[in-house]
């Protein structure tokens, strides 16, 4: 291994904490993602397991909008260790997860039951050789689970469980490295923390107010990127095969993460994605409520009719706003142009007495449609429906505003098709922007 850690190399340095950790300790588990540190952390416990005539179990927790890859990965991984985990604990219950899209819908729900016509897939694995954990089919003790539980609560209770259930004293394997973030070196080298003996690669795990006999360990913390691919060679470790496509994306290993669709990394994310497992990626976007706008970024047409529906707990207002926050990400001139009609929109009945914190929900859906009365309805249904004129807000078509979607055509070259849109006025530039394509193409 190329980093030298005091006067051992990283690897030996990580092999001598496994080593230490199956002497000091009376069960241990390790938690995977199928991500590379993760991986090869799991591959090296199972290996010094062997040597100690040790078991050990494993939590995997699918958060069901995964690379096909990730989920292949992790079926090699129980194959090729089931000589060595004594239970494969594989989840796949309603945890509540980032959603970085949004500020007015900032968590959504994985294998959410109300939701299931949405779902990526179906449950991940029918194997007999893993403890499936959903909602409906739990291990005894799992009372504290709640629908919309928070990941790293989750992480808090099982370490609780699985302790008080295998009793004395436990060691919990995590895989990450101080290097990938500020926050994780704090982590290593905090002071206040009580690790086990003195191991400062360990913290004790504590569950709310209550400390567990529980010690979470950090063998990699020491480890570079470079030393994890470097031990993936050396040492002929299987790793998800989704890095490879990502490098031939032209991903650095540095940049290379397995994040969730919708987390905070989602710009680079969301493009990744689409790229590397486009059918999957058309099942994500479909998946978070609301943001079904996502479907723009990849589409033929940008423009096109896209069906949506409010989320229960966004007001009209709180939806109008989601909907330009969703069209931002991947057209920004969209969205300002929506913006200037809508507020322009709001002047005309400022100038009849009602300002736009007087704008109700609702109002008499015949006079909505009669374009006769302002509501926040009226409003995310124009934007919902891609109205690029705002003719359902009384607006007509104007030369500025083609103008505008011929500038539009320059940046995106789908920007609408004809058969895309239910506008005639819209439906008739399309069929002229075509026309003038054809022309320039011969």
């Amino acid at each position: 291994m190329p980093k030298i850690y005091r006067d051992i190399n990283v690897y030996d340095a990580a092999i001598k904490r496994i080593q230490a950790i199956f002497k000091e300790f009376d069960n241990y588990y390790v938690s995977v993602s199928g991500g590379k540190d993760s991986s090869v952390l799991l591959q090296l416990m199972a290996q010094e397991a062997r040597k100690a005539h040790k078991k050990f179990s494993v939590l995997y927790i699918d958060l069901e909008a995964q690379y096909k890859a990730t989920i292949d990965h992790i079926n090699e991984l129980i194959d090729i260790t089931k000589d060595v985990v004594q239970n494969w604990y594989w989840v796949a219950m309603p945890l509540s997860l980032r959603n970085a899209v949004s500020a007015i819908q900032p968590k959504w729900i994985c294998w959410d039951n109300k939701d299931k016509d949405k779902w990526v897939r179906e449950f991940p694995t029918d194997r007999k050789d893993v403890i499936l954990c959903t909602e409906d089919n739990h291990p005894d003790g799992w009372e504290w689970f709640f629908r919309g539980m928070e990941f790293e609560e989750f992480i808090l209770w099982f370490a609780k469980w699985f302790n008080d259930k295998y009793k004395g004293n436990t060691a919990a394997g995590i895989g990450i490295r101080s290097d990938e973030s500020l926050n994780r070196f704090r982590t290593i080298i905090s002071e206040s923390k009580e690790s086990y003996k003195d191991y400062q690669w360990t913290t004790r795990a504590h569950c709310k107010s209550t400390l567990l006999d529980c010690w979470n360990f950090y063998p990699l913390y020491d480890w570079r990127t470079e030393d994890i691919w470097t031990a993936v060679a050396k040492l002929d470790l299987r790793l998800n095969q989704i890095y490879e496509l990502m490098y031939k994306n032209g991903l650095s290993i540095h940049e290379q993460r397995l994040c969730q669709p919708y987390g905070d990394d989602q710009r680079k994310g969301l493009d990744q994605f689409k790229t590397l497992e486009p059918e999957t990626w058309e099942k994500v976007l479909n998946r978070v409520e609301g943001v079904n706008f996502g479907n723009i970024y990849c589409r033929t047409s940008l423009l096109g009719n896209i069906k949506s529906e409010k989320p229960d707990n966004l007001s009209w207002e709180e939806y109008a706003v989601f909907l330009l926050e969703s069209i931002g990400l991947y057209a920004p001139e969209v969205r300002d142009h929506y913006h200037t009609k809508i507020r322009t929109f709001m002047e005309w009945y400022k100038k009849d007495g009602l300002i736009p914190e007087d704008i109700p929900e609702e109002a008499d859906s015949k006079l909505e449609s009669a374009k006769k009365a302002a509501s926040w309805r009226r409003i995310a249904r124009a934007i919902e429906k891609n109205d690029f004129w705002m003719s359902r807000l009384s607006f007509g078509e104007t030369k500025k505003d083609v103008q505008n979607l011929f500038e539009l055509k320059k940046k995106y070259a789908n920007i609408i098709r004809p058969q895309d849109t239910d506008n005639k006025r819209l439906k008739r530039v399309a069929q002229e922007m075509e026309e003038n394509d054809a022309k320039k193409n011969g």
